[in-house]
């Protein structure tokens, strides 16, 4: 019986911003995340300046960005993850829908993506 093919309508590519304190959260998470097969690939991008509004006051924070590339069926578990583990009271975790996705990539991208479902 041949592999079946992804579905991109059930399974679509979501790319999840995330913001950690610094880089060695940010790789911690990325691990947790990889091992647990619910993201196929982290990008951690360091030293963003994040500026926002907490407790009636603008701060000013230096943290890493995390790009996690998972699926949509994967993305509550994500998003479970990610309260388990981050240390922030209120993690970001910001999923977006890629419009166009080359197709070798994509379905390499829903592939990698298979735990915790």
């Amino acid at each position: 019986m041949p592999n079946p093919t992804p579905d991109p309508q059930r399974e679509g590519p979501r790319l999840v911003l995330v913001t950690a304190p610094d880089a060695a959260v940010a790789e911690r998470l990325a691990e947790g995340l990889l091992e647990r097969e619910l993201a196929a690939c982290c990008n951690l991008i360091p030293q963003v300046t994040s500026l926002y509004r907490w407790e009636g006051a603008v701060q000013r924070d230096t943290e890493q960005l995390m790009l996690v590339k998972t699926t949509a069926q994967h993305l509550r578990a994500v998003q479970a993850f990610l309260k388990a583990e981050h240390p922030y009271d209120v993690p970001e975790c910001i999923a977006l829908e890629p419009s166009a996705v080359e197709a070798s990539y994509l379905a390499w991208w829903l592939a990698a993506v298979r735990g915790g479902a």
